[in-house]
């Protein structure tokens, strides 16, 4: 099992600790980077940051959000980025959900995102592949376009730079059972939000057998820490904002797979108290049990002991959410 760092995006402003932290982590031999994005900081440009200051430390997007960018564009930004690092770019892509899709970036979540992800992957794929000019007459991506208010004169066209490497890998953020059952089908890699190393069976249907190479990425909150209970606040303030408020009542991906991982009671009044405004309550609400299962959070022995159980899953790459320099080290030192 690697490890990888995960920065997450930007709150007020960037961090002056993350590159330096990064490089602490490509010292430890901490395999992979990985940036993200939500209404704020974009995922690439902090990688390109990074890239320029790192020799080895792969670069990846958890996640790039597919309606911030045409496929296309998306490719572009790939291949540009593996170029310039001499083949590090991991390119995970997520679908986002409707309240952002539609309320930040302006454009209707797709009435079936199972063909929308394949058709923007597909997409993806052929620039990166450039066998012949992009062509594709999708539903929701379609290549040239060809709709009644176009020109009509648009024609495909094959991508100008070629690819570092055609095989660049794609991973996607699913959470549905039949999203990441299409995920292991079409990617070469899936991003979990939350991983529980304890119930697998709630995945196992949907990831069935995974062909070799394939990789299963979750993050993970680690907190070198005597107090247990301090250490897993953050994760509780973490998902108290997810469960509650990264979503609509009616349609929130986050708490549906809490439900599913058997805390459907509590996600539900996790929910109703952060829309309710009474957030301090919501984030007390988040159960400890939880937020333990899905984290890395204790003194030393307690990690050690914890980190087998992630070592024993389909878990090829563990992606370390951890500003903490000595909690690297440790986790670094227990991998070895």
């Amino acid at each position: 099992m690697r490890l990888g760092l995960a920065l997450g995006y930007w709150g007020r402003g960037p961090s002056a600790d993350h590159v330096p932290l990064v490089q602490e982590a490509e010292r430890l031999g901490y395999d992979s980077v990985w940036t993200a994005e939500s209404w704020g900081s974009d995922a690439f440009t902090p990688l390109a940051w990074i890239a320029a200051r790192t020799s080895r430390i792969k670069l990846g997007t958890a996640v790039a959000q597919m309606a911030a960018r045409s496929p296309v564009t998306t490719a572009m930004h790939a291949l540009t980025l593996d170029h310039l690092s001499g083949g590090r770019m991991l390119l995970g892509l997520g679908l986002s959900g409707p309240q952002v899709v539609e309320g930040w970036y302006g454009r209707p979540f797709p009435r079936s995102p199972l063909t929308a992800t394949r058709e923007y992957v597909d997409v993806v794929r052929q620039v990166l592949r450039r066998e012949a000019p992009v062509e594709l007459d999708g539903s929701f991506h379609a290549v040239p376009y060809r709709g009644p208010d176009g020109s009509g004169v648009g024609k495909p066209l094959k991508s100008i730079t070629h690819p570092l490497r055609s095989d660049l890998p794609v991973l996607l953020g699913a959470e549905g059972p039949k999203n990441i059952a299409q995920t292991t089908r079409i990617a070469d890699g899936w991003l979990p939000l939350y991983w529980s190393p304890t119930r697998t069976d709630v995945y196992e249907a949907a990831l069935g057998d995974l062909r070799e190479g394939f990789l299963v990425a979750p993050m993970a909150r680690a907190q070198l820490c005597d107090d247990v209970a301090e250490g897993l606040l953050p994760v509780k303030i973490m998902l108290g904002f997810y469960i509650g408020g990264m979503g609509h009542a009616k349609r929130n991906f986050h708490a549906d797979l809490m439900a599913r991982m058997g805390y459907e009671e509590e996600a539900r009044r996790i929910q109703a108290l952060f829309l309710d405004g009474r957030r301090e309550e919501a984030v007390a609400a988040v159960p400890d049990a939880f937020a333990d299962e899905i984290s890395l959070v204790g003194p030393r022995e307690r990690i050690a002991e914890r980190l087998e159980v992630w070592r024993k899953g389909p878990v090829t790459d563990l992606l370390v959410v951890s500003p903490d320099r000595p909690t690297l080290r440790v986790l670094a030192e227990l991998n070895s």
